[in-house]
């Protein structure tokens, strides 16, 4: 992915965003390869700072104010995961990362730690909010990292947790009713790395080898696909500085090749067959059949289903095949056509020989995904979801609309609560400075008006005045010692 990405991001002019993302990647292989807590959670740190970098390179004002909300998000997150490892460490003594569950609040703040990265609700938000403003180079290196390490990090601490079989599910739907809803191409695909994720937190919580094994593999496989997706994103908007789908359409006129890998990573994210996504994906909804989970297996179905219509279909139709637009961009320089090919190539590799592949996963895989039933079941799935696409394509032509996610608590809510209490705060504080100017100036004019030349305490008192008040306080003094004394 890094090789690949540095390819595609040879024509990037910022000089700071190929070293911001090789530092990302080095920091999710090191979180990969830590055999301790401690270890991971300096490499998480750093995965999180390498791809801040990512974002700023961007270089304008709308991804800058993204990044200060992706890097609050992750920075929060790191926060819960290191309350997680002090308090794991405190209860048994050792930092080595093994299985753990849910079952303790260490390893509670652990697994949301782990989540936040997910990309799991109710902070998922953060995907979509910052992905799609990176530069047309940068979004390819941040789909493929952050998500991924979370799922690694969740398949090794915390696999067969049953909260993440429902959280993965809500992850699903989440991000097929987002996706289709945006207008934004590279917002659809943030939305989908959201889905597909879900599909794989599903299958760390069913926790089963085949379960493991289906996540393992489907992470693998979704590096691959999404960042080619993201790189014929990225080439159009490159080429045509436009990235909202009621602008673009009739591309494949003068993008042939763009099309065409774009074409077939909307074919592996749709599981279709002879496609990285088929010998993959499946392997989850298998083990939720396997384990009699009816209701967890007809929700990966039906998800199925939903991501061949907003990034099967609705990607490559809206930005490449529906109403001309007029525009007539040129494939991109060669540097991101080799990018493309090859990971064009390795999707259709490993739906045709998926071996390799198999033989690198953590239980031996005895899955046979290439069956009768299953390719005919599949091709059903899709083609009736495709057909169902075209039906409803009235009512799903995107308009230059704004949808609202759950960011908005903390983007708008949030920011006018906290300007209301710095308003108040800052009212409060001149009611108490002014009020605290008149005190003192009533005060001071007190002052001189007793010192003063006239005043009480500057002018002479007879003698005979202040031997009666001498006598005055003698007497007091003298009856109250007497009857206190008594």
């Amino acid at each position: 992915m890094a090789f690949a990405g540095g390819l595609f991001a040879l024509n990037q002019t910022n000089k700071a965003e190929l070293p911001a993302a090789l530092v990302y990647a080095g920091s999710a292989i090191g979180a990969a390869l830590a055999g301790d807590l401690i270890t991971l959670f300096i490499f998480w740190e750093l995965m999180a700072l390498g791809s801040t970098l990512v974002l700023w390179s961007a270089a304008n004002r709308t991804a800058y104010a993204a990044s200060k909300r992706y890097l609050a998000i992750h920075l929060l997150g790191g926060v819960i995961l290191m309350a997680g490892i002090a308090g794991h460490v405190a209860d048994t003594g050792s930092i080595a990362f093994t299985l753990m569950g849910a079952d303790t609040l260490p390893h509670m703040l652990i697994l949301a730690g782990f989540l936040i990265n997910a990309g799991a609700p109710p902070l998922s938000a953060w995907l979509p909010d910052a992905y799609p403003e990176a530069s047309w180079s940068g979004s390819v290196f941040l789909s493929a990292f952050t998500t991924k390490t979370a799922v690694y990090v969740l398949l090794r601490g915390f696999a067969g947790t049953d909260i993440l079989i429902y959280i993965g599910l809500f992850m699903i739907f989440y991000g097929i009713v987002y996706a289709l809803l945006e207008n934004d191409m590279r917002r659809i695909l943030a939305y989908s790395i959201v889905n597909q994720v879900g599909f794989m937190v599903v299958g760390a919580g069913i926790g089963t080898e085949l379960a493991i094994n289906g996540a393992a593999s489907h992470a693998f496989a979704h590096i691959i696909y999404k960042a080619l997706l993201l790189m014929s994103a990225g080439s159009v908007l490159l080429m045509t500085g436009r990235r909202k789908c009621s602008e673009l359409g009739g591309l494949f006129q003068s993008m042939p090749l763009t099309c065409i890998c774009g074409i077939i990573g909307a074919l592996a994210i749709s599981a279709f067959p002879f496609t990285s996504g088929f010998i993959s994906k499946s392997m989850t909804a298998e083990a939720a059949a396997a384990g009699h989970m009816p209701w967890v297996w007809l929700g990966l179905a039906a998800a199925s289903a939903g991501v061949f219509l907003h990034a099967g279909i609705k990607f490559p139709w809206f930005v490449f095949f529906q109403k001309d637009s007029g525009l007539r961009p040129p494939d991109p320089p060669w540097n991101m056509r080799l990018a493309m090919l090859l990971f064009a190539f390795l999707c259709v590799a490993l739906g045709v020989w998926p071996e390799p592949l198999y033989a690198l996963l953590p239980y031996p895989v005895d899955y046979v995904p290439y069956t009768a039933s299953h390719v005919v079941a599949q091709l059903q799935l899709l083609l009736f979801s495709g057909l169902a696409f075209f039906v409803m394509l009235p009512w799903l032509k995107r308009t230059l609309t704004l949808t609202l996610d759950l960011d908005w608590f903390y983007r708008v809510a949030g920011y006018r609560i906290a300007s209301a209490i710095i308003d108040g705060t800052s009212h409060a504080m001149v009611s108490v400075k002014n009020s605290v100017a008149a005190l003192s100036t009533h005060g001071a004019g007190r002052l001189h008006r007793l010192y003063s030349s006239n005043g009480i305490f500057s002018s002479s008192w007879p003698t005979g005045r202040m031997v009666l008040w001498v006598a005055v306080f003698l007497a007091l003094y003298l009856f109250v010692n007497y009857f206190g004394g008594r």
